[in-house]
């Protein structure tokens, strides 16, 4: 494998990990022509694939690719024992299978939110792969796999996203399930009680005014006291100074 193919490569794994979020393994789907080129060209696809990719890859495929390759006999007898060997995903074709290509086209619609590469040698399902965004495509040449690099559709998507003209459904679910993850809805709900209870009495301030009650009470108490002596004191002296005028 040569370094520059090898540097190709890695540069657009780069681009679609960090703008639509690829994460291994990556899931390539096949279809029956990429089969057939690879055993035409003698390529080791489960072997090859994962360090070209410089990652674990899981190979798959749809139970409608496999009857497309049933359907045309000997002649593609070898690709379909290839494609039986990978993992099958289900589509939504089980009762009236359609074509290879239109069952990949379908399992990469709304957004490809399994976060699918495709593997084809059909030229007419790699352009209709290159108008959806974010979707790695894989082709045979002579004896090599390539990943072609981001197609235009790509690149203006990710644009968009940089001067934040648009979010995909898939990031805001991402955002929300790493807040979730990491604590912080938790937190934001915590801070909001916090709020709440700040806005209550202070229990201090509390206690304050029922210690200055209870202060004015007993001056008020001691004051009355004060005045009944008095007035007994002005009694006292009223009965004396009577009494000494009736002993004169």
């Amino acid at each position: 494998m040569g370094v520059t193919r090898q540097k190709h490569a890695k540069k657009i794994m780069g681009f679609y990990k960090n703008n639509f979020q690829f994460r291994e393994p990556f899931q390539v789907l096949l279809d029956g022509t990429f089969c057939q080129a690879a055993l035409r060209n003698k390529i080791q696809i489960r072997e090859q694939l994962p360090g070209y990719l410089d990652g674990a890859t899981q190979l798959c495929t749809t139970r409608c690719v496999i009857k497309e390759l049933e359907s045309l006999g000997k002649a593609l007898y070898g690709a379909k024992l290839i494609a039986q060997r990978f993992q099958v995903r289900n589509c939504s074709h089980h009762k009236n299978p359609v074509s290879g290509s239109a069952c990949l086209l379908s399992m990469i619609e709304d957004g490809n939110p399994h976060h699918f590469f495709i593997a084809t040698q059909d030229q007419d399902l790699s352009n209709k792969v290159k108008r959806k965004p974010g979707i790695p495509l894989l082709f045979i040449i002579q004896n090599t796999m390539v990943l072609d690099k981001p197609s235009p559709k790509s690149l203006g998507f990710v644009q968009k996203l940089q001067t934040n003209q648009l979010v995909p459904e898939y990031q805001k679910q991402s955002i929300v399930e790493l807040k979730e993850k990491e604590g912080l809805v938790k937190q934001e709900g915590e801070k909001r009680r916090k709020r709440k209870r700040a806005g209550g009495p202070n229990p201090l301030s509390c206690l304050k005014k029922k210690k200055k009650t209870q202060e004015g009470q007993e001056a008020s108490t001691e004051k009355k006291k004060r005045r009944k002596r008095k007035r007994n004191r002005v009694k006292a002296e009223a009965m004396q100074s009577v009494q000494k005028n009736e002993g004169e």
